[in-house]
């Protein structure tokens, strides 16, 4: 098993349903920078992580539903990261 080891400005865990989603994004000292609940669409992700862009990687669960935000990241230049729920 690989284990993502890089290291960044911005760190965004996701806890992604599908109809809301939990962000929780830390700096690299591990302070919260903002922890919370939103619709799962495209648009409030985008919003919620617009000041925080500079080195942001996001990393979600591998469940149903992270298709959607893969692709949203590949297209807006945000490193995503795909992890295993019993490894998170």
């Amino acid at each position: 098993m690989r284990f993502y080891t890089n290291t960044h400005r911005h760190y965004c865990g996701i806890d992604l349903h599908a109809r809301s989603m939990y962000l929780c994004i830390l700096n690299g000292d591990g302070e919260i920078l903002l922890h919370q609940n939103m619709k799962a669409t495209p648009q409030a992700f985008l919003a919620a992580v617009a000041s925080f862009r500079e080195d942001l990687v996001v990393c979600v669960e591998c469940i149903f539903t992270w298709y959607w935000l893969a692709d949203l990241c590949a297209d807006e230049g945000i490193e995503f990261v795909l992890g295993h729920a019993l490894y998170m």
